[in-house]
């Protein structure tokens, strides 16, 4: 049975951090998930960058439903409605794409799972709001920056944002970000970094996740 998607919302809201990660390797992307459920973590997007995607992703939700019932696993980088049904049939409880593609959007409607869409303009946000998304990813995020979320939501009241790329795991960078009005970040790289997953500091990345969400919690 498929969460709903106020159900995953508000684990959005409460988590604050969405890890994005991707490796052709189904065992360090399961220490990932691990490491960062550890940390805190209860919503987990995986990425649809690589031709091992399914099969990963396959074996982090049985790995999900074995160990960590309360959290959400979704899939990213979904730009067509056929690879948003590929995934939801293996177990995602979101997509989310990096594109507004409407649709994608009216089988996600369909099928009443979440669908989070990329977006970049005004035109975007309201092609996503028309669509029936509640949260838009705004990408990228190092390009937008807060300003731009400040100045985009007296457009769509009820819209909320997550800003993904180029968030940093900081105070400053954080308080930014929060202070202009988003629910939550979409962070990658920034903490996901190279160097920790080729010295698999597993214990390490629990720990960063584990301050941010500290941080995070601090400011909402």
């Amino acid at each position: 049975m498929k969460p709903h998607p106020d159900a995953v919302i508000k684990a959005f809201e409460q988590t604050g951090v969405i890890p994005v990660f991707y490796h052709d390797s189904a065992e360090i992307s399961m220490e990932v998930l691990k490491a960062c459920y550890e940390g805190g973590i209860r919503v987990f997007e995986y990425t649809n960058r690589g031709e091992n995607a399914r099969h990963n992703f396959s074996v982090l939700r049985d790995l999900k439903l074995a160990s960590m019932p309360d959290l959400y696993l979704g899939i990213g980088t979904i730009k067509s409605a056929a690879e948003a049904k590929q995934f939801a049939d293996i177990g995602a409880d979101f997509i989310v794409s990096p594109i507004a593609d409407a649709e994608t959007g009216a089988y996600c409607k369909e099928q009443n799972v979440l669908w989070i869409p990329g977006c970049m303009t005004p035109t975007e946000i309201s092609i996503a709001e028309k669509n029936g998304a509640p949260l838009a990813k705004l990408f990228p995020g190092s390009v937008l920056g807060p300003g731009f979320v400040k100045a985009i939501k007296p457009l769509f009241p009820t819209m909320k944002f997550m800003p993904t790329g180029g968030v940093e795991p900081e105070k400053e960078n954080l308080k930014a970000w929060f202070d202009a009005g988003v629910v939550c970040v979409g962070m990658g790289s920034n903490i996901l970094s190279k160097s920790v997953i080729e010295n698999k500091d597993w214990a390490g990345l629990s720990a960063k996740f584990a301050q941010t969400i500290a941080y995070i919690r601090a400011l909402v």
